[in-house]
């Protein structure tokens, strides 16, 4: 994949820089004040009730499939880079319109869907990953996942030190704390699993922040002020070192959420950054608290050809530790999309 820097033939980017998706993400309006009702809809779930039922888990038909392998063909054909291609090098006549349903569910739904049988086994992971690009074209607009301007991440144990607590954690096989991505949507293709664990852990931010209202009202009115993110060194000037950002943000009845536990977390390290106060320090471990409940979070583990959908402005996720397979070629391996939608 190119960087962001670099533009397609038509000389147009069909994908955002990495600062582009960062801008458009956090463009979250605010009414002025915080929520102080429980907020009712679809985006409050709880994981309990999600547990057993299908409809946010759907299965490609075999005509589906049929009409993304033609695509396939037709997107090989172009000549083109993968960075390169639009949605239009990829016609899905019949699939575009479910894409197009998934899309509404993520911004006005429940916040994340599975689609499951991609066939990625039998493409081999280059024609995997064309795919999955194209897919996203149809879905939002991709953007780059760090000022390196990769836009297509491989999830994946790549050697790094467990023990560095700086490091990208989706780097090893260890268990990834509640977080959001900057981007609307991330999705992930799965290419292949783990031996053992390796679950996607999942909760409503919604509903998350209805609970704290409910037990912890004194708190709440916290999560609308910045907490300092660190930016944990990919700053590449070496310049900016962290950045204020408010978890929530309320807006005509729509709760907005970015929360990150370990970059929030880390910023202490920082000789200009002061302590946590005894109510930020209670505010961070309340809300994690309450998203790691049985009856709140959702656990899904991936097969080869799941693809995970989920909102970064209604959905926590998270990860459990795994032990990978032993052979290098087996090795868990997800792809990785950030996508930003219109609206």
């Amino acid at each position: 994949m190119p960087s962001s820097g670099e533009r397609g033939i038509e000389g147009v980017r069909s994908f955002f820089s990495f600062g582009e998706q960062t801008l458009h993400y956090f463009d979250r309006p605010h009414g002025g004040t915080p929520c102080r009702e429980p907020i009712v809809g679809p985006a409050a779930w709880y994981g309990s009730s999600m547990v057993g039922r299908d409809e946010w888990r759907v299965r490609l038909s075999a005509a589906h499939i049929a009409e993304i392998e033609e695509a396939l063909v037709v997107a090989q054909a172009s000549g083109k880079a993968t960075a390169d291609l639009t949605a239009a090098d990829f016609p899905l006549p019949t699939l575009a319109r479910e894409i197009a349903t998934w899309r509404d569910e993520l911004q006005s739904g429940r916040g994340f869907q599975l689609i499951q049988g991609v066939p990625v086994a039998r493409w081999g992971d280059e024609a995997a990953g064309v795919f999955f690009w194209c897919f996203g074209l149809h879905l939002g607009r991709p953007g780059a996942q760090n000022p390196q301007g990769d836009l297509l991440g491989h999830v994946t144990d790549t050697g790094d030190a467990v023990s560095d607590p700086y490091v990208r954690r989706y780097r090893t096989p260890a268990n990834i704390a509640y977080h959001c991505d900057a981007a609307d949507v991330v999705g992930l293709l799965c290419l292949r699993t783990a031996r053992q664990g390796g679950a996607s852990r999942i909760a409503s931010s919604v509903t998350v922040y209805n609970e704290l209202l409910r037990r912890h009202p004194d708190l709440v009115a916290r999560l609308y002020e910045p907490f300092h993110l660190d930016v944990r060194n990919d700053d590449s000037s070496g310049t900016l070192r962290h950045v204020p950002i408010p978890p929530c943000r309320f807006h005509e009845g729509k709760l907005r959420t970015f929360y990150h536990s370990d970059y929030f977390r880390s910023v202490v390290r920082h000789d200009d950054v002061s302590p946590f106060t005894a109510t930020e320090q209670a505010v961070l471990d309340t809300y994690e608290s309450i998203a790691a409940e049985p009856t709140l979070r959702l656990d899904m583990v991936f097969e080869p050809g799941d693809i995970q959908l989920l909102s970064n402005h209604t959905i926590l996720h998270a990860r459990t530790a795994y032990e990978d397979q032993a052979e290098a070629a087996h090795k868990r391996h997800l792809l990785r999309l950030w996508l930003s939608i219109a609206g």
